[in-house]
């Protein structure tokens, strides 16, 4: 394995009862580098964090973050790396700043530059104002930030985010955007997992898609957006009972598979002909007596890709299988 890697992962397995979680997952992420990992909700994502963090032990396969094996050198990974799980994990008994000197002792900072770590990392994230209130009484957002503030303190190699923007607003969603991209010109080496297919498209500098614990695609935006193809081919009906009978419609004109979003109601395919697919498609529409709200060509996004390739739109990752970890486990974390 190179060092030119900081994360590098081959045939990762984990098995959760009957319950198959990672089936072979390989993982190589550039040092500097912004990975994204997407898939829909159980796909094994969180499961991988979880190993590549030490937090859950692998079945099959190995690892490496930061030059050091997860199994054989846990405590010096975890040295390394940053850690922002699903929820956040901050005390509320402490303020805000308290919370950041803890960390910052627990590496051994020294009270004084672990202070002074703090309150940089407070502005950083529009907290100092609220540095001297306890935790408990911050908001969701704020808990948030915090939290991802925590991360950062002891300036990992490594970061590790699992879903870091959820419950922020726009403007903390921004200003996180900016803190990783300075940390990244800084060097540091960032794996998130998002079920905003903005922000993986915004952040990463390679997208992997895991479904069923196996990697089904790789690439940046633009590579995957290729696999799609060209112009997607889109029909929304007026009635949702047409989803099926549209979709066989347009696999009959366009000769490919059509793919059916329930939430949204649409149906979608490959439409190489582009305006004659839409003539062909609306002929047999009309001849079937099918009412649609909308009907129309439209350039492929990074969510149609996921669409495509997972059968299913993006979703936060909370598989039943993956249990959060145990006080113990937890404490022995640096973060």
């Amino acid at each position: 394995m190179s060092s030119t890697f900081a994360i590098e992962a081959h045939d990762l397995r984990k098995r959760y009862g009957n319950s198959l979680a990672l089936a072979g997952v390989d993982l190589s992420v550039p040092t500097g580098s912004v990975c994204g990992l997407l898939g829909p909700n159980g796909a094994g994502k969180t499961t991988a964090v979880r190993i590549l963090t030490t937090l859950t032990k692998l079945d099959g396969g190995r690892a490496k973050v930061a030059g050091f094996d997860v199994a054989a050198s846990p405590l010096e990974v975890r040295r390394r790396i940053g850690l922002a799980a699903q929820d956040a994990t901050v005390d509320g008994l402490l303020t805000g700043l308290e919370n950041l000197i803890m960390i910052g002792e627990l590496h051994h900072l020294g009270r004084a530059t672990a202070r002074r770590r703090g309150e940089e990392l407070l502005e950083q994230f529009s907290l100092a104002d609220a540095g001297t209130k306890l935790a408990k009484e911050y908001s969701g957002g704020m808990r948030r930030r915090l939290d991802l503030a925590a991360t950062l303190v002891a300036g990992p190699e490594v970061l590790f985010l699992d879903e870091p923007t959820t419950g922020l607003d726009p403007r903390g969603r921004n200003e996180l955007w900016a803190v990783l991209d300075t940390l990244v010109d800084e060097g540091t080496t960032v794996l998130l997992t998002t079920q905003y297919l903005e922000e993986a498209e915004r952040l990463a500098d390679e997208i992997v898609v895991i479904d069923h614990g196996r990697v089904i695609a790789r690439g940046d935006a633009r590579h995957l957006k290729r696999q799609v193809g060209g112009d997607q081919l889109l029909i929304v009906p007026a009635n949702p009972d047409d989803l099926s009978r549209v979709a066989a419609i347009v696999e009959r004109v366009v000769g490919v598979r059509a793919t059916i979003d329930l939430p949204t109601r649409r149906v979608m395919a490959p439409a190489a002909s582009g305006a004659a697919a839409i003539a062909s498609v609306a002929t047999e529409l009309v001849t079937a007596g099918i009412d649609v709200e909308d009907l129309g060509l439209h350039q492929p996004t990074l969510d149609d890709v996921f669409l495509t390739l997972t059968g299913t739109p993006a979703a936060n990752d909370t598989p039943v299988a993956e249990t959060t970890a145990s006080v113990p486990e937890a404490e022995e974390v640096l973060r």
